[in-house]
């Protein structure tokens, strides 16, 4: 069944606009009483009948609302320290298909990119890749890209953890770190292509964050967001 986010959902009728509309009624070819899953991209979704197709707007009647069965229990917000062109959006498609709440780029020490005055349009074609892979993936939100921040100026205390991968941890693993239990909000800190500096690890701690090993290979910044995410959310679900 082909799957639709919309915000614009009023009792039980939701309207389907932009892009959407061109693909549903063009390459789709659906038409007046065909069924589809509509997501109101806040975790719940319907069963929806299409009542009108027109050439701005199609709207369907919604009945069967029920929570999105792909939304992992925990939230994780990634942390990614801004890697060199062209890496972020196979950071942030991956990410959004394994089952991440949301993507803050960040500058760190050793980041070889630095947010540009264009960055504002790369964030709008990286939101735009969260769509896609959000679709794709069938999740039942769309994880946010937000703008870029210094590292030290995010507030970390809003999470219940914090880890930070390092690849000079010797004694706490990912997995040792998440044995009793994460809360429900979750923080992970990937460091650039050159990793974090010791002293910003050292920070980190001092705010409340935990310095965690992935392993004793080193892996590229590009996949060390993966590949935590994915053994925080196996741990946890």
């Amino acid at each position: 069944m082909s799957r639709f986010f919309t915000e614009d959902i009023a009792g039980d009728t939701a309207r389907i606009t932009g892009e959407d509309v061109r693909h549903l009624s063009r390459v789709l070819r659906l038409r007046a009483g065909d069924t589809v899953e509509i997501c109101d991209g806040a975790g719940t979704d319907y069963t929806g009948v299409i009542t009108a197709v027109g050439q701005d707007e199609v709207t369907c009647a919604l009945s069967g609302a029920h929570p999105s069965p792909t939304e992992p229990r925990c939230r994780v917000t990634l942390f990614q320290a801004l890697p060199k062109t062209g890496k972020m959006e196979v950071i942030v498609q991956k990410c959004v298909e394994l089952g991440v709440a949301a993507v803050t780029p960040v500058v760190t020490e050793r980041c070889v990119a630095v947010p540009t005055r264009d960055f504002e349009n790369k964030r709008v074609r990286y939101q735009r890749v969260a769509a896609e892979a959000a679709k794709q993936s069938r999740r039942g939100i769309i994880p946010p890209v937000s703008g870029v921040l210094p590292l030290r100026q995010v507030d970390f205390s809003r999470f219940d953890t914090v880890l930070a991968a390092y690849e000079e941890e010797r004694t706490t693993s990912l997995k040792a770190a998440l044995a009793g239990g994460a809360g429900e909000s979750i923080a992970l800190i990937i460091g650039p292509e050159g990793g974090l500096e010791s002293e910003e690890v050292a920070w980190l701690t001092a705010v409340g964050a935990v310095s965690v090993s992935l392993g004793p290979r080193i892996l590229r910044t590009e996949t060390a967001g993966m590949a935590m995410l994915a053994q925080v959310l196996y741990e946890l679900e």
